[in-house]
């Protein structure tokens, strides 16, 4: 497939809104003159020093603040002031801008309400997330194209999976981003890619002005991080900037409308398709499930009257009944064939792929009883996705609803659930919703604050209410840090309780 690189020209063409400062037109390449630039970095993480370092390497001004501090914070801190960044720790730092500022970068967390961004737009000083400034960070010439993934849910799982086919056709391949390695990383590389799956957060999308990918994709949109867009029409337009400059295919959900909205509301380059993945049979631009074939007629010349065999469901291995998990797949195939890659090399990587931690991940089966780890399920819509593919099921969930209803998630699954246990500052919330929508379904509530202790009553909980041929399923459904450090770690307490349990006989 030819590829023609959108020309600098266009991208400023597709957002005549924006108002570029002094010198920011010319700065679209890493060769570009960035001396002279005062730039302030918010965050001191992995995206922050990245950007900070990029930034000093090529002359510019750099001062780093952070509301944060820890020991790593402070080796970075030594690191920036050596190569002449001036760092500064609390929050008194984070309120406004110093005087001269051409530029922020921010960390993405950073929400559009703090006071300091609140300053830069009322100063018209621009701020540009990590994204922003690794597009603008590329080769003059020759970059690696973008294949940009965002969604409520499943990104994660799809930019792996398209990672592992772009390397099973025989490319330097990394998934970047949100996830991996840092995207300036990655775009700065002594040895080049070839091509970068890039995971994109709404919080990642929000602070982006420029970027043009190859091909894009949103998974799927339901309410979250209301709390930092302010409104879930926000957060749904902040996840429809993933489509916009998009050079060759927007890949959208058939099954979730919102993201079709997506594609007929962005601003793409001419000749762009709009490409759909469905759990159904796919009509023409599309792929889709034929039998229990995953099927394009997409990227075929006969895709009017036929279609090719992407692979079979039983290449996904034991998640295959996962339905999230099934158009995970088809995205990340929508989007790798996209970029040319051979039906062989699509089935080769799904064959080749290692599901990520605490993502349907199976820990142990125990007595003719599955145990899965889906600790990343952490709001109601990945959770539900979860149950869908289990029957029956020993649900356990709990913790930081962040505001969710699950009301509609209890209701939609009140069938299959053999019983629940709950643990985490919100499981009154899910106790009350359970005896309301499903009162027959028993319900354990563990009390308990103690993180280890918890897990542990809970998985013993579990085990009990258990039968041959049950999945427990952790499946929260809220945010883990009431207990946990992230849900990894709550996946991995689940993980050791299990280990335990079966390592006693029981």
């Amino acid at each position: 497939m030819e590829r023609q690189p959108v020309s600098q020209h266009d991208l400023w063409a597709l957002d005549p809104s924006y108002e570029p400062f002094a010198g920011e037109r010319d700065l679209t390449h890493r060769d570009a003159d960035w001396s002279g630039l005062s730039v302030l970095v918010i965050g001191l993480g992995v995206s922050g020093f990245a950007a900070a370092d990029a930034l000093l390497e090529r002359g510019a001004r750099v001062r780093v603040v952070s509301r944060d501090h820890s020991d790593v914070m402070a080796e970075r801190a030594q690191i920036l002031d050596v190569l002449g960044a001036d760092v500064a720790f609390g929050a008194e730092h984070m309120d406004a801008a110093p005087e001269g500022t051409h530029l922020i970068v921010t960390s993405p967390g950073v929400a559009p309400s703090a006071p300091i961004m609140q300053d830069a737009m009322s100063r018209g000083i621009p701020v540009w997330g990590e994204v922003e400034l690794a597009w603008r960070m590329r080769p003059r010439e020759g970059g690696a194209p973008w294949l940009t993934i965002t969604g409520t849910n499943g990104k994660t799982t799809a930019v792996t999976m398209l990672e592992s086919m772009l390397k099973a056709q025989g490319l330097r391949a990394v998934a970047a981003g949100n996830v991996g390695m840092p995207l300036l990383e990655a775009v700065l590389h002594p040895q080049p890619y070839d091509v970068i799956a890039v995971e994109l957060s709404s919080f990642q999308l929000h602070w982006s002005r420029t970027v043009s990918p190859y091909a894009s994709c949103c998974l799927n949109v339901a309410p979250d991080h209301i709390d930092w867009h302010g409104s879930y029409e926000e957060y749904k337009r902040q996840k429809g900037r993933v489509y916009e400059r998009t050079q060759v295919a927007c890949v959208y959900n058939v099954d979730d409308p919102a993201t079709e909205a997506m594609v007929e509301d962005a601003e793409v380059v001419d000749g762009c398709r709009a490409i759909g993945f469905t759990l159904g049979t796919p009509g023409p631009s599309m792929v889709g499930i034929v039998d229990d074939v995953l099927a394009d007629r997409a990227f075929i010349a006969e895709r009017r009257t036929s279609a090719a065999e992407l692979a079979i469901l039983s290449d996904l291995g034991p998640n295959a009944s996962a339905p999230h998990y099934v158009a995970d797949a088809l995205a990340a195939a929508a989007l790798a064939r996209s970029y040319g890659v051979t039906l062989a090399a699509v089935r080769q990587g799904l064959v080749d792929y290692t599901p990520q931690p605490h993502r349907m991940a199976s820990v142990a089966e125990v007595g003719g009883v599955r145990w899965v780890d889906d600790s990343k399920a952490t709001n109601p819509p990945a959770a539900q996705a979860s149950l869908q593919a289990f029957d029956p099921v020993v649900w356990i969930a709990g913790g930081l609803l962040k505001g969710a209803e699950v009301d509609d998630l209890v209701r939609a699954n009140a069938s299959r659930l053999r019983a629940a246990v709950l643990l985490g500052r919100d499981r009154g919330i899910i106790a009350e919703a359970l005896a309301a929508h499903a009162p027959q379904v028993p319900v354990t509530v563990i009390e308990t604050s103690d993180a280890d202790e918890a897990m542990r009553e809970a998985v013993a909980a579990a085990n009990a209410a258990a039968q041959r041929g049950d999945t427990v399923l952790l499946a929260p459904a809220a945010a883990s840090l009431d207990m946990y450090a992230s849900y990894g770690a709550r996946g991995d307490a689940f993980a050791d309780a299990v280990a335990a349990l079966s390592g006693s006989g029981a």
